[in-house]
């Protein structure tokens, strides 16, 4: 999945030469946490966000300090042809909550934590009604189709399949199916040998 099939698109942007409280207010109205601050012809020149605002509200208020202050004048940012998972990357990586999507330095879209969280929710299947089971598999290469294989026989239809990080050195993979009894499933994996974590209908 590409960053501009998940970025907004044309967001909103402010100018360095707005005030501080012009920005809280645009937020506020659009209900947006991040602003792109830019220049004619949408160059990228920094970055603000609701936070940022906020601590700086009242030394505004005295001028003290304007939004070329508070703004990142170099913030991180993603091309809306890189994956998904660069982004996610840049954003845990960095502990920042969103960025510009920008190409050939004009800002494109932008893409927050909210964004791909909200993807990743969608690729799971994690609010769609479901029933689960964990298996432990080793290191074999066809031992995780033998699992997958056992799987389908028992009728279980499979939505995703994840890896997670486990204490035993077998690998732990995840499998989402529609709703089904996970029981018959269970059994015919642990009768191959399968040791199963987890099993939820």
């Amino acid at each position: 999945m590409k960053v501009k099939s998940l970025m907004i698109s044309d967001p909103i942007t402010i100018t360095k030469d707005a005030s501080v409280g012009e920005a809280i207010q645009l937020m506020k109205i659009n209900s947006i946490r991040h602003l792109p601050v830019v220049s004619e012809g949408k160059l990228l020149q920094g970055f603000v966000t609701l936070a940022d605002l906020k601590s700086g509200l009242i030394p505004s208020f005295l001028g003290e300090v304007s939004l070329l202050d508070l703004m990142i004048s170099d913030p991180i940012t993603v091309g809306p042809d890189e994956d998904i998972e660069t982004a996610a990357q840049l954003i845990y990586t960095h502990k920042i909550s969103g960025m510009p999507v920008t190409e050939d330095e004009k800002v494109v879209g932008i893409i927050t934590e909210s964004d791909i969280l909200r993807a990743f929710i969608n690729m799971m299947g994690i609010l769609t009604a479901s029933s689960r089971i964990d298996v432990a598999i080793g290191d074999e290469p066809k031992a995780f189709n033998k699992a997958l294989q056992i799987i389908y026989d028992k009728g279980g239809d499979i939505i995703n399949v994840g890896i997670m990080a486990h204490e035993t050195s077998k690998r732990v993979y995840y499998f989402r199916l529609t709703v089904c009894k996970t029981d018959v499933i269970k059994a015919a994996l642990e009768e191959q040998g399968f040791e199963v974590l987890y099993a939820a209908d």
